[in-house]
């Protein structure tokens, strides 16, 4: 049996060679007021960077005006080019390697601050922005492969060493994917091999817009987490489908709606009177009403999702980064012991930008000082940060 590699050991995710296995995993950071890098941004990275993480994900960059969940949100466009090579030099001058986490957020996306509409399979209710996103036509899913693979050439051109495509949290391609949210009866709808259509196409836009410039890698869902969403079956049967594609160096495994349970990703507290305060009305009214159905609690665990995660590593060849509650390096050495190639942290790095060099120095000893208590997720509304610990700042 071959040994498991150290989790602090250089690998290579495509053309490209981190210097360990640990990936800052995309979270809102809530620093593009105007929807273009700011040095406030850059810094973020460059922290997380020094922090000792092999890679670090700038999220959300949304591939057109439209696809942003709300309207501050970076989004892809020859104008966000200089900032963009700003961060990119900032973040490889620490030694890490950068990644962008590109995607189009459907039925997720607020047209209200967007001034656009937002696409969904069908006419859709979006309870966050308390409006309807319409029926996206064969014309806006062409338009949505064209604006990824343009996402794509551009993060190419600001020195990105990969993107990472969203395709999980109901967002436009997982929308798709769901029979609870799709129930188009044309090619994109009915059978999942109709379903999986948009994200396929995306993959291989993408793939064959930056050949083998960069890494390409996908965030997916492995289950929707509410009753007639996807599930892992057809999550797995999805994700086969994508590695026999060819399009992908990795997928990142997730999971939750942002829609309908977004806290089947988090775990931990549901920090429903938070949230309400961020809203503006109508919304904080719905989610003060409403917010204790929207956000379910479930309880915490370190690696809360290794358990689905196992499936797709017994059934896929494809490097897979495990995601959810890995706050140490007892987690990270399980996760290598189990086949994964990367570990990616989000809650627990935004408390301490530092933490995986203080793994790497001082082994089991060290733990995150992360409490799941999720009050950093209100935050993403005005500029992301720990609560607990303050950090980044």
């Amino acid at each position: 049996m071959t040994a498991a590699p150290e989790v602090f050991s250089p690998a290579r995710l495509g053309p490209v060679t981190l210097r360990n296995r640990t990936i800052k995993a995309a979270t809102f950071e809530g620093r593009t007021p105007d929807a273009l890098v700011t040095d406030d941004l850059i810094e973020f990275h460059r922290v997380h960077a020094a922090g000792g993480v092999g890679m670090t994900t700038v999220a959300y960059c949304a591939v057109s005006p439209g696809g942003r969940t709300e309207g501050r949100q970076l989004w892809m466009r020859p104008e966000a080019l200089p900032g963009l090579r700003r961060l990119t030099d900032a973040v490889h001058a620490e030694g890490a390697a950068v990644s962008a986490q590109i995607g189009h957020a459907g039925p997720v996306a607020d047209s209200r601050s967007n001034k656009a509409p937002a696409l969904a399979p069908i006419r859709f209710f979006n309870p966050i922005a308390m409006k309807f996103a319409r029926r996206a036509t064969r014309d806006d899913i062409d338009a949505v492969l064209a604006a990824h693979a343009d996402a794509a050439r551009l993060a190419v051109d600001a020195g990105f060493d990969a993107v990472e495509i969203h395709l999980g949290h109901n967002y436009l391609a997982s929308a798709f994917l769901s029979p609870l949210i799709n129930r188009r009866t044309d090619e994109f709808g009915g059978s999942l091999e109709n379903r999986a259509k948009v994200a396929r196409g995306v993959v291989l836009a993408v793939r064959r817009a930056v050949g083998d410039a960069i890494a390409v890698t996908a965030k997916l869902n492995m289950s929707d987490g509410v009753r007639g969403g996807i599930n892992t079956d057809e999550a797995l049967t999805t994700a086969r489908w994508l590695q026999d594609d060819g399009g992908l160096d990795a997928i990142e495994l997730t999971a939750g709606s942002s829609l309908v349970n977004p806290m089947y990703l988090f775990r931990g507290d549901a920090p429903v009177k938070e949230f309400a305060k961020v809203f503006k009305p109508p919304m904080r009214w719905g989610m003060r009403m409403m917010g204790g159905r929207f956000l379910r609690s479930y309880p915490y665990r370190d690696a809360y999702l290794l358990r689905e995660a196992r499936l797709f590593r017994a059934e896929l060849s494809l490097p897979l980064i495990l995601l959810g509650g890995i706050t140490g390096k007892a987690t990270m050495d399980r996760a290598m012991a189990e086949g994964f190639d990367f570990v990616a942290m989000g809650r627990a790095l935004l408390a301490e930008p530092d933490l995986v060099n203080r793994i790497a120095a001082e082994g089991t000893a060290v733990h995150s000082a992360c409490t799941h208590c999720n009050l950093c997720m209100p935050s993403i509304y005005t500029r992301t940060y720990c609560v607990v610990t303050g950090a980044p700042d």
